[in-house]
């Protein structure tokens, strides 16, 4: 069988990546499918198909107007779509129309997919913000044409069923969690290494919508709870990336504006999703905003305390059962205090802390496997 992945990959989202990773690694471990029967749209086709060994092609076809752009990425799709036996909308927080194209986008893809005669599957995706009449409109006619329906949260599930969704929507585990490391998280006696990311929020560069003055009050917080937190705990802090270059530009603007610079580093590589999990791994605790971050921690089985910089990561720590271990915007522009409150409540129950990890871990990595019902068409392997 022929199969389509489309998200948001080639794109230098090593969270979103990750994923991609994962689904592929799902399909040629679980069903008779090979690399070569895999096509994925791609932001950037060429560095795909190096990456993963798949036939590749444009996400979309930008031509001027966004009226040309998807009547282009329609007729140029449309060529690969029609020799494809399943699509799979797969992964990540593309549901929503935060960004204008997402919804169309995606949406386009699966109602196309399924009138040229495939299976579609909406597989482990988040949903939300949708908020605007399009883009309600487009997931509600890709979950129409979908065969069935995955999501990776119970807000995402909720969000869908109250824009209108009435088929069955099952909550599975993030595809990350398909993938492993030989370097998770060892016990230790104490907390003393830190990784920590940082969304570029409201960062002109890199926002929907900028404001310099929300941007500075997030740079100026996280430098000042991380001061603290070195201070008071002798810890190690070294910032890391998932989204590459951008994540490395907010980093050093916190680093820059820390008094304890002697204890911090800023990890400045491209890291790929392997070496982002053994890079986890190494650490005590992972403070994410990226919610990537967070869940390859917890794939390596490393504590992590959540930023909410977006709702799905509020809603990830709820459902894992840790939202006393996640904070708000807010609560780090108003207090130098925050970090500091969540790791001495973690440090004071420092073994169990870590043993739950690798029980939140064991369930994630459970929840994952359940969305292989999904591809119940695909002949299994040893048949």
């Amino acid at each position: 069988m022929k199969i389509g992945i489309v998200g948001n990959y080639g794109n230098n989202n090593n969270g979103d990546e990750a994923i991609l990773l994962g689904i592929i690694t799902q399909l040629t471990t679980h069903f008779e499918v090979q690399s070569s029967d895999i096509t994925v749209f791609s932001n950037n086709p060429d560095q795909t198909k190096e990456r993963y060994g798949v036939d590749s092609y444009p996400l979309y076809y930008k031509k001027g107007s966004a009226a040309k752009t998807f009547l282009e990425t329609v007729r140029q799709s449309r060529k690969i779509l029609k020799n494809l036996d399943l699509v799979i909308v797969g992964g990540g927080g593309i549901l929503m129309d935060l960004y204008k194209r997402e919804a169309p986008l995606y949406g386009t893809y699966g109602i196309l997919g399924k009138m040229l005669g495939a299976k579609v599957v909406v597989y482990g995706c988040g949903a939300g913000p949708l908020t605007s009449s399009i883009g309600k409109f487009f997931i509600k006619r890709l979950a129409t044409a979908a065969d069935s329906i995955s999501v990776r949260d119970p807000e995402s599930k909720a969000l869908l069923e109250s824009v209108g969704v009435t088929k069955d929507v099952q909550i599975i585990g993030d595809p990350a969690f398909t993938l492993t490391t030989e370097k998770k998280h060892q016990m230790s006696s104490k907390i003393e290494k830190i990784g920590v990311t940082a969304v570029p929020y409201f960062n002109i560069k890199y926002w929907p919508e900028a404001d310099e003055e929300k941007y500075q009050a997030y740079v100026q917080g996280m430098a000042k709870n991380l001061d603290e937190l070195i201070e008071k705990k002798n810890v190690e802090v070294t910032f890391f990336s998932t989204k590459y270059p951008q994540d490395v530009w907010v980093t050093k603007d916190i680093y820059e504006a820390m008094k304890q610079k002697d204890r911090a580093v800023v990890n400045e590589e491209h890291l790929s999703p392997a070496q982002l999990i053994d890079f986890c791994g190494q650490m005590d605790v992972v403070i994410g905003t990226r919610l990537h971050s967070i869940i390859l921690s917890l794939d390596a089985e490393t504590p992590v305390i959540g930023v909410g910089y977006h709702h799905k990561v509020e809603h990830f720590m709820q459902m894992v059962g840790k939202a006393d271990q996640c904070l708000s915007m807010s609560d780090i522009s108003v207090s130098n205090q925050q970090f500091l409150s969540v790791i001495e409540k973690m440090d004071s129950n420092w073994e169990e802390t870590q043993k739950e990890a690798t029980r939140i871990s064991a369930g994630l990595k459970e929840k994952a496997a359940k969305g292989l019902q999904q591809f119940s068409m695909l002949p299994k392997k040893g048949r």
